[in-house]
Parts: C-alpha cells; sequence; structure tokens
C-alpha cells in the first residue's frame, strides 16, 4: 500500500467509503475524514482510542497558553512539517506519512518548497480500512516494503491528525526490520502546537532510540571519527556557521563544538549524545533535553549572542563541563575584545518590533537591543520554558514586551501600537506592514538564513536591519504616488472601481448576530 507523493505526480487517491462499515463517529466528524472536527473532538476521540499517554506527555513537553481564547494555539504551518523536514534532511532515511491525501499533499508541496531532494511514502485510507484495522496492516506492509538496509538505515513513519485520533497503534510495529530502525511518531494538529515543536517529537525519538543503542553496546564511531576535545551539542536548527563560531568561542577553555541536534546522519546521534554539555539554544526541544539528562549530560540555556548574552553563556558552559574559571575568563576575555568595539557603536537607530515561530525570537531580540535598537515587543509561538526563562527575563528587564506563544492578532497589535520604524515577523505580519508602509522583514528567510552568534552574527544582523530601515523613504514615495487605488472595497483588477455598499455588509452582519443569538438559545433550552 506504499504509494510517493511529489509535486510532480498528478494522480489522486481514490476513496471508496463503504457504506456497511462501522464507522468511530468520535474520529470522523467535521468532513467526514475527521480534519474539520475540532481540538476537542479529535483529542477525546484519540484519548478514547488509547493515545493518552502521548498526548499527556505532548501536553507537558509543549503546553499551551491556558487562556488563549479561541486561539489555542499560535497560527503556523501544520506542525507535522517539523518532524518531516528532520526527517527528510537525514541520509539514509525514509519517511512514511500516514493521514489525510489533502493533508499529505499540502506537506510534501511544502516540503518540496523547501529543497527536499527525496520522495515521501504515505500510506492511503478509507473510512472502512481505518475503522477496520487495515490501515496499521497497510501500515507495517508499507514499513517491511521500505526497509532495505541496502538504501536506509531508517524508517520513519508519521502519524497525522485521523490516525492519530483514531488510534493507529504504531507503537505495535516492529523496532528493527532486516537491520533497519523502525521509529513511529504521532505528530497531530491538535496534540503538537507549531511545527518547530514537531521537529523535537521526532528528534527526541530518534535521541531515545539511540541511547538505547549505546546502553545495548558498540556503536558506529563518527564519520570523522572521535575528536580529542571534549564536545558541548548544540540543539536547534542554526545557520551553517554558526556552529563554526561557537566552536571558536569555546576552544581557550578546551573544548569543541559537537553535533546539531536535529543531525544529518544517525551516527552523530551517538556523537551528540557522547557530549559533555549540551546546550539548548532552540529552548523548546524538550525532548531531546529529557533525553541528554537520561544520559547524564548537564543542559544549559540561552546562546553566545551580543556582548553579555555570550558572556553569560560562556561562564554557564565552562561551569557545566567542569572548566577552571581561569579557563573561562580567557575565552569570556577574547569575546570581548572582539565584540566590544562594534557594539559600543550602537550602529541600529531605530524602533522595531519581532516576531515568529522559529524559536529564535529571543535571541534575535537580545542581539537588536545590543546594537542600539528600540526594540518594543518580542512574539514567539513557541511556549516559555526553563531554557529561555534567562532571555526572558532579560528583555523584560529592558522594558520589552515579551509574548510567548504569540497569536498573529497579538504580533499585529503590537504592531499597530507601537509603531515600529521596522517590523520583523512572519508572512502575514510583514504583508500587513507593508500595506501601512512600515519597512519589514520577514524573519525565517531574512533573519534566521543568517549568523546569529559572536562578532559575525552583528555584523550580519545591523547590516540586514539598517537596509531594511533605509527602505522608508521608498515606501513613502509609493504610498504618495498610488494613494488608496486597490484598497479596502476596491481591492483587486476591475474594469470600473466598485462602489462600496455598507447597508449590505450590516444586513449580513445582522443575520449573523441573529442566527448566533438563536443557537445560543437553543444550547440553553437544551
Amino acid at each position: 500500500m506504499l504509494k510517493t507523493q511529489d509535486t510532480a505526480m498528478t494522480r489522486t487517491i481514490p476513496i471508496h467509503p463503504s457504506p456497511s462499515a462501522a464507522v468511530n463517529p468520535a474520529s470522523l466528524q467535521g468532513d467526514g475524514m475527521g480534519c474539520h472536527a475540532g481540538t476537542d473532538a479529535m483529542v477525546a476521540a484519540a484519548k478514547e482510542a488509547g493515545k493518552s499517554e502521548v498526548l499527556d506527555q505532548y501536553a507537558r513537553d509543549y503546553p499551551r497558553q491556558p487562556d488563549a481564547g479561541p486561539h489555542d494555539q499560535p497560527q503556523s504551518m501544520c506542525p507535522a512539517f517539523g518532524s518531516l523536514r528532520v526527517g527528510l534532511r537525514m541520509k539514509r532515511t525514509a519517511t512514511i506519512l500516514s493521514g489525510s491525501a489533502c493533508c499529505v499533499y499540502g506537506l510534501t508541496f511544502t516540503s518540496h518548497f523547501y529543497g527536499a531532494r527525496r520522495s515521501v511514502g504515505y500510506v492511503p485510507f478509507n473510512s472502512e480500512s481505518l475503522v477496520t484495522g487495515k490501515l496499521f496492516e497497510d501500515i507495517r506492509e508499507a514499513v517491511h516494503a521500505e526497509a532495505d538496509p541496502k538504501q536506509v538505515d531508517t524508517v520513519i513513519i508519521i502519524n497525522l491528525c485521523v490516525p492519530t485520533a483514531s488510534g493507529v497503534p504504531l507503537q505495535l510495529l516492529p523496532k528493527e526490520i532486516n537491520g533497519v530502525r523502525i521509529i513511529g511518531i504521532d505528530v497531530p494538529g491538535f496534540g503538537v502546537p507549531t511545527h518547530a515543536e514537531a521537529k523535537d517529537v521526532l528528534a527526541g525519538a530518534m535521541l531515545k532510540y539511540a541511547r538505547e543503542e549505546i546502553m545495548s553496546g558498540p556503536v558506529a564511531a563518527p564519520r570523522a571519527g572521535r575528536g580529542d576535545l571534549p564536545t558541548v551539542a548544540l540543539l536547534g536548527e542554526m545557520f551553517p556557521a554558526d556552529p563554526v563560531i561557537i566552536g571558536q568561542m569555546l576552544a581557550p577553555m578546551g573544548l569543541a563544538a559537537g553535533p546539531v541536534v536535529p543531525t544529518r546522519e544517525w551516527r552523530e546521534l551517538y556523537a551528540a549524545l557522547d557530549c559533555s554539555v549540551a546546550a539548548a539554544i532552540h529552548p523548546f526541544y524538550t525532548a531531546s533535553v529529557r533525553e541528554f539528562k537520561a544520559a547524564g549530560r548537564p543542559v544549559v540555556g540561552s546562546a553566545p549572542v551580543g556582548l553579555e548574552g555570550t558572556q553569560e553563556w560562556l561562564q554557564n558552559i565552562g561551569r557545566a563541563a567542569g572548566i577552571a574559571q581561569s579557563q573561562i575568563d580567557v575565552a569570556r576575555n577574547q569575546v570581548l575584545t572582539q565584540m566590544r568595539g562594534l557594539l559600543m557603536q550602537k550602529p541600529i537607530n531605530g524602533r522595531i518590533t519581532l516576531s515568529g515561530y522559529e524559536g529564535s525570537e529571543l535571541l534575535v531580540g537580545r542581539l537588536l537591543i545590543e546594537c542600539g535598537a528600540d526594540l518594543r515587543y518580542v512574539g514567539s509561538a513557541c511556549p516559555a520554558t526553563e531554557w529561555n526563562a534567562q532571555d526572558i527575563a532579560w528583555l523584560q528587564a529592558k522594558g520589552v514586551q515579551v509574548q510567548m506563544r504569540a497569536s498573529l492578532e497579538q504580533d499585529l497589535n503590537a504592531m499597530y501600537e507601537y509603531r515600529p520604524d521596522l517590523a520583523i515577523g512572519t508572512t502575514p505580519v510583514v504583508q500587513i506592514a507593508k500595506q501601512n508602509s512600515v519597512p519589514s522583514l520577514y524573519f525565517t528567510n531574512l533573519i534566521s538564513a543568517r549568523p546569529l552568534m559572536g562578532v559575525a552574527g552583528a555584523g550580519s544582523l545591523v547590516q540586514v536591519v539598517q537596509a531594511a530601515m533605509g527602505n522608508q523613504a521608498r515606501f513613502d514615495a509609493m504610498k504618495d504616488f498610488f494613494g488608496d487605488v486597490g484598497a479596502g472595497h476596491a481591492a483587486g483588477v476591475w474594469e470600473s472601481v466598485p462602489k462600496d455598499r455598507p447597508e449590505f455588509k450590516a444586513e449580513t452582519r445582522r443575520q449573523i448576530e441573529k442566527l448566533l443569538k438563536k443557537r445560543k438559545a437553543e444550547e440553553m433550552g437544551s
């Protein structure tokens, strides 16, 4: 039953519901396959189907805002993309999705958009195969077919929302087939808030598997062999130059930068667990931290960004690794000498609001402030954890409004309130900012895609921020030229400019309010 899907394929998946199938109403509400049943209904169905332990662990690892109102999680792409991305970037690793066809198409499309160069396997289903258990048999057959030791070392199978809500038991798959590791995980949108945290779901599962392999006997050494220096494993995807820069900072202490988790190949997981200290550069890798702690490794939060951040981080890393204070001071003084001249110039002059969903927003905020920026707001879709508490406290002490688990509405409200000279944010924030003639930068492509650590990080950030702020005159000129053409009710391309009809909007609003009152009355009556 294994199929492959990529952006070049046009064949659709036939779905043939059986009228005689005993469909589980709790897991198949809404659009007929459960995707739009709502968070509460999906969670209830999943727990009833035996997924309580998984969902309870996710609730602890990736906590949501208790008072989030209508936004029970930040607006983000499908969380499963994070796990899919981690698997697709690993060598000799096959990834299979189990979920609705529309979800699989969207995820594979996004993966190719972000540069994946391999196909994604998927196991289609219909109502009958879902509720009769045939889907699990199809998954097992697909995993066996894919577990070719000549091609792959690991097969990852990911349950999306509907299979998770229906209780498809991936934990019953064999842990190994023909010497190929089998890892099954549930990554439902109703259990994992953001795609950033979904990276940790798979990274943590692989670290757990690797740690158990280490405990069972000898494992493969890193491709380049083991180094002589104790290492610092780095948690979180980073710009490729950052681990090199961090390694240079660590060298005076007799330490080396270890592998970056998520890793690019399996044996790097062993090397990561072999570290002296794990650095939670991205602070939401809760499951991964748990595995490092189980391996007896201390964990240090924050990162070497800016002058104060770098000094604190090197001190904490050195202390956790048992390095003498004299060596720690040498490392700190070396960085101090390099960075002091640049940061004392305070090269950024302007007000900024910042938001994103990568997990490094607080670090960027710290660096902006040390570069002289008047930073008013930092919003992150990720949660507050033990590993970013120091960064949150530092920013708040500087008068910055920090919003964890930020929604799009909160990010936009901050932009409207603080009226920044530059808005750094997600795609919709940047869109609204430009509509309001505010210079803006897309966080993921223009901030995350450059170094952040050390002198190189400060210099790179200053360059892109100054260039963006310098565009204000261009925005003003365009606004003066175009005026309100194509705005509001006249947005779009027309043969003649549409006439605004506010009375139609008022009547529609009245009808909606009437319907809501009727529903509320019926609920109270029942």
